[in-house]
């Protein structure tokens, strides 16, 4: 008798039940071990993901069979691989959630302990009784969060739709408002498996389902839904008091650690998915710049408070010349960067929005200047190379200017250039965005010795992980292996990415314009010109025409008042620099050298054209990686600058009742350099 032919469809099932089984098993190993032992973590870890490729394999298969495909004819084919289909889907959202709670913290564990230690030695320890207390309820509250956050399995709940849902791709449930639903599982992502009345299952947003608890409460009494009410207002209130204390600088050490440890997860998970390189982080840089302004150009712009705090230190005024005295520091330097090659491209379901280099002063441990962004093109048809576009002239935007000066007056042995590689992502499932660091090089400045390094062209290897992570691959599938051949010794180290940039000495009119800028900066080349004009009329400002060294009121000047927000949106000081060089294209050679005629124009031309942009209603607010919102920016920019050209000034723009503005502020023409310049950062 001839054996019979197996079903495709009763493997896979056969398939999944293996699965599910060894699912279980894993979940009651964690329950019953300490989750604090590291090597049973790591093994659980290893475990969870291998699971999760032979659900995706799984998964592939089953979407991939036909109805045509069995040998024997099944009546109910099609609903049985749907409910297949959900069974592998709620074993994938349960594998997720267990890999985000057992990522191993090993290659991390530096980077976790850095910034607990930054947030610990920010915090204020002459703090009052009252924000003590609210820091202690703030740590309950979140570790209540931690606790349900790290419930493993799926939890079965009752919930009402508020709203109707209509399905949008495939795995999506259909649901109608004031149905009552049973959620199987809860996605980290906002992505709740839920199945209805008739056995429908699918994943539904979760802002759209509202705890059927929470709407029998509501039909309490009139006092309770009072007091619901006042808790509300209550919360709020400590929110708010918690935005508050994170703007001013001020976090728990329990922030920092929920912050890390969320971060870390975040791109490890998608590591585990294989959306991403394993070597591939949160970007250090990024997030340093979303924490306020302390590591903007605008910040480093302004002038520095000398130790005495009576005087300023990088702001000097020569009375021989009767300008700005030129400053020597110990780092003043122009560079170009060239390219990197072989940087690995993230995986299918992550769409990049922008490649870029972030650049500062690094020491081994510090960022000790403000953080420069150079935007990076590439092939389509090659992603791994990227290059850059050098000598940026006319209208190109200076983001994508390769040339760039440092400035650094630190006296630390380790003093080097930081160059963080990074894409700015949006995932095609879930919408979320963000950005992720893809590797780092670092150029050190001074020799064992204490002499400088060469100008010449540099090749930087590119390392994983983040700057405060040693011996991490980019991508460990291409890892360095030791050969006694020659050849495949070179063949493995053309794999490896690399970063080139080539150091140059500045020419004399480069270098008299560095040498009027702060002590500490990094920026574009094509900029400096108009740094160092805006150094010349803030010294008119603080040295020469005040009325005594004594006197701290207000200065009247939209310039000095607004000046520094244009270094922190790029299209502005382009507009800028393409009117400048346009207008200094037609003076005569004695008026270049007026310096008192190059301070009055650069003003005039300010005013005209983007003192009236900086606060005009049309135009919209900077979203970096946005390319529809940067191309509108641009184009009203334009617009903008056309119209003020055929115009004596721009006065007549800000009175007119087409060009809207925002509501008149006096910050706006009035500089406090009280509060504007920065305090002396302490000696390395």
């Amino acid at each position: 008798m001839p054996p019979k032919s197996k079903s495709p469809l009763q493997t896979v099932q056969r398939n999944t039940d293996e699965i599910k089984r060894k699912v279980d098993s894993l979940f009651q190993e964690i329950q019953q071990a300490d989750a604090t032992q590291h090597p049973k973590q790591t093994e659980a870890f290893q475990r969870c993901i291998q699971l999760q490729k032979s659900v995706e394999e799984t998964l592939k298969t089953l979407r991939a069979l036909n109805k045509a495909d069995e040998p024997v004819p099944v009546g109910t084919y099609d609903q049985r691989k749907r409910e297949e289909d959900m069974r592998l889907l709620n074993l994938q959202h349960q594998l997720q959630m267990l890999a985000e709670r057992l990522v191993p913290d090993t290659a991390n564990k530096q980077v976790v302990n850095a910034r607990i230690e930054k947030a610990s030695t920010s915090k204020v320890e002459d703090e009052e009784e009252e924000e003590d207390n609210e820091e202690e309820s703030e740590e309950e509250d979140d570790e209540e969060e931690s606790e349900e956050e790290d419930e493993v399995g799926p939890s079965v709940n009752n919930f009402i739709a508020v709203c109707d849902f209509n399905s949008q791709q495939e795995g999506d449930l259909t649901i109608k408002k004031g149905e009552i639903l049973r959620v199987l599982s809860k996605n980290p992502d906002g992505w709740w498996l839920a199945q209805d009345s008739k056995g429908n299952k699918g994943v539904v947003p979760k802002t759209y389902l509202r705890n059927c608890n929470d709407e029998e409460e509501e039909t309490e009494t009139e006092e309770d839904s009072e007091e619901e009410t006042d808790e509300v207002k209550q919360r709020a209130k400590t929110d708010k008091q918690k935005e508050q204390r994170k703007h001013s600088g001020t976090k728990s050490n329990w922030d920092a650690v929920r912050k890390a440890v969320t971060e870390i997860s975040a791109s490890d998970v998608l590591s585990a998915m294989g959306a991403i390189p394993a070597g591939f982080r949160p970007s250090t840089l990024s997030k340093l710049l979303e924490e306020g302004k302390a590591f903007r150009s605008s910040h480093f712009l302004q002038p520095e408070y000398s130790q005495s705090q009576l005087a300023f230190k990088d702001l000097l005024w020569s009375p021989d010349k009767g300008s700005v005295r030129p400053r020597v520091s110990r780092v003043s330097l122009t560079l170009t960067l060239w390219s990197c090659k072989m940087i690995p491209p993230p995986g299918v379901g992550v769409q990049v929005l922008s490649r870029h280099v972030r650049l500062c002063v690094f020491d081994g441990t510090r960022v000790l200047s403000n953080i420069h962004t150079v935007r990076a093109s590439c092939n389509n048809k090659n992603t791994r190379t990227w290059t850059f576009s050098p000598r940026v002239s006319g209208i190109l935007p200076s983001l994508l200017d390769g040339d760039c000066f440092v400035r650094s007056n630190s006296q630390s042995p380790e003093l080097g250039i930081l160059f963080e590689l990074g894409i700015s992502y949006i995932r095609n499932a879930t919408g979320e965005r963000g950005e992720l660091s893809c590797g780092w090089a670092f150029l050190k400045l001074f020799e064992a010795s204490g002499v400088p390094v060469p100008y010449r062209t540099y090749e930087l290897a590119v390392n994983g992980g983040t700057p405060y992570d040693k011996g991490v691959d980019v991508d460990p599938s291409i890892a360095r292996r030791a050969s006694s051949s020659v050849f495949q010794q070179m063949m493995t180290s053309r794999r490896q990415p690399k970063f080139f940039v080539k150091l140059k000495y500045a020419n004399s009119k480069t270098r008299t314009a560095l040498q009027l800028l702060p002590d500490t900066l990094v920026g574009s080349t094509c900029s400096i010109h108009l740094l160092a004009l805006y150094r010349h009329i803030l010294a008119d400002a603080l040295l020469r025409d005040r009325l005594t060294m004594q006197n701290a009121d207000l200065i009247c000047s939209p310039v000095l008042a607004t000046f520094a927000q244009v270094l922190d949106q790029t299209d502005l000081l382009d507009a800028l620099r393409s009117v400048w060089a346009e207008k200094e294209g037609s003076l005569k050679r004695s008026e270049k050298r007026d310096g008192e005629f190059m301070k009055t124009l650069f003003v005039q031309l300010y005013m005209d054209t983007v003192y009236p942009l900086l606060h005009s209603l049309a135009l919209p607010p900077c979203q970096w990686a946005d390319q529809e919102t940067e191309s509108l920016r641009w184009r009203i920019i334009a617009g903008i600058l056309a119209v003020n050209k055929q115009k004596e000034s721009a006065l007549s723009s800000l009175l007119s009742e087409e060009a809207a503005q925002e509501a008149f502020d006096v910050s706006e023409v009035a500089y406090d350099f009280l509060t504007k310049a920065r305090e002396t950062a302490a000696t390395a």
